[in-house]
């Protein structure tokens, strides 16, 4: 049997679970002895409770953040620097091999507020060593990304509770 390479996974779309779909491959990828990084975009709040536990439970996995707390609706400038930020440490990571598969959370609306190049994380991606594996999370994935991925998945919003006001709920939906 032919050793596969590393995949690109693109998880798209106006529903809820993107990130919790790819926390699904990584606890997979744990299962298997694998080593995990997610870098998060645009996000930074320990109060998640995935954060928690890959934190005191995962010693095979770490999770970089780069974002502020409150929701980006107007990019400031801190925002722009976060992402680069981010994007730094993503290259790093990658290009170190020391993790199996790397999470980049909420690059795609990273992307979409422009807070980071196209170009340069298309070449990332082009870039990285045969074997990485990437998930890359997010709202609003471009056309060149969904291009370059081997797998796609539109997550669609078909019906939700919070169009009634129901609440972010804790150990739910964070």
């Amino acid at each position: 049997m032919k050793k596969s390479l590393g995949m690109v996974e693109v998880l798209t779309g106006n529903g809820p679970g993107k990130t919790t779909a790819a926390l699904g491959h990584a606890l997979r990828s744990i299962g298997h002895g694998l080593t995990v990084a997610m870098v998060q975009f645009m996000k930074i709040d320990s109060r998640y409770g995935e954060i928690k536990a890959i934190k005191e439970y995962l010693p095979r996995s770490r999770v970089f953040q780069f974002g502020r707390k409150k929701f980006v609706r107007e990019p400031a400038k801190i925002d722009f620097k976060l992402a680069e930020k981010g994007l730094a440490k993503a290259q790093e990571i990658i290009q170190s091999r020391k993790y199996d598969l790397v999470i980049l959370d909420e690059i795609n609306v990273a992307l979409w507020f422009k807070l980071l190049d196209l170009e340069e994380v298309c070449e990332m991606i082009k870039s990285r060593p045969k074997n990485a594996e990437l998930v890359l999370t997010g709202r609003y994935a471009p056309k060149k990304i969904i291009d370059l991925a081997d797998s796609v998945s539109e997550i669609k919003e078909v019906k939700h509770y919070f169009r009634k006001g129901v609440r972010a709920r804790k150990g739910i939906e964070y």
